[in-house]
C-alpha cells in the first residue's frame, strides 16, 4: 500500500514537471523539423523580404538539408541549417558548397553559414523573440551579432 502511494506521487510529480513545458518552437528545434520563417530584422527595406525568402528556398533545395533558418540583419545574414543524419560526414564540404553558392548568387550580402545545432537553436529563439512587438530592432541586431560571434568562436 505504502509503495503504491509513493509510485502515484512520483508519477504525478513527473507529470507536473512536464506540464510546465512551454510549447515553443525552439524547445523542439533540435529534435524535429521546425521550418522557421525567415527573420528580417531591418524591416524598412521592402526587397529584403524577397531576398531572405529566396535565400531560404535556395538552401532548402539541397537534398542533404532538411531544415533552414535565415536571419537578415542590417549588415549580416545568418544562414543555419540541419544536415540529414547520413550526410553528417560531409558537413564541411556541404558548408563550403552552400557558402560558395550564396556568395555567387547574392554577391552584395555578407553571409555567416553554420550547420551547428546550437547556432540553429539560437536563431530559432531570436525568431521567436522577433514575434514580440516590444522586442526592439536594436536588441535583435545586437543578439544577431552575438550569435555570429558565437559561431566564429566555435570555428
Amino acid at each position: 500500500m505504502r509503495i503504491s502511494v509513493y509510485i502515484v506521487i512520483f508519477i504525478l510529480l513527473g507529470l507536473a514537471g512536464c506540464s510546465q513545458n512551454e510549447s515553443k518552437e525552439s524547445e523542439l528545434a533540435l529534435i524535429k523539423k521546425t521550418d522557421p520563417n525567415p527573420v528580417l530584422i531591418d524591416e524598412n527595406t521592402e526587397g529584403n523580404l524577397d531576398l531572405v525568402t529566396n535565400i531560404k528556398e535556395e538552401i532548402a533545395s539541397y537534398k542533404e538539408i532538411y531544415d533552414v533558418a535565415v536571419v537578415k540583419g542590417k549588415k549580416d545574414t545568418l544562414v543555419v541549417y540541419k544536415v540529414k543524419h547520413l550526410q553528417r560526414f560531409h558537413m564541411k564540404k556541404i558548408e563550403k558548397k552552400i557558402k560558395g553558392r550564396l556568395d555567387k548568387k547574392f554577391p552584395d550580402e555578407k553571409f555567416t553559414v553554420s550547420s551547428d545545432y546550437k547556432i540553429f537553436l539560437e536563431a530559432v529563439k531570436l525568431n521567436e523573440k522577433m514575434q514580440n512587438p516590444d522586442y526592439s530592432e536594436k536588441k535583435a541586431n545586437k543578439r544577431l551579432k552575438e550569435i555570429i560571434e558565437l559561431k566564429n568562436e566555435m570555428a
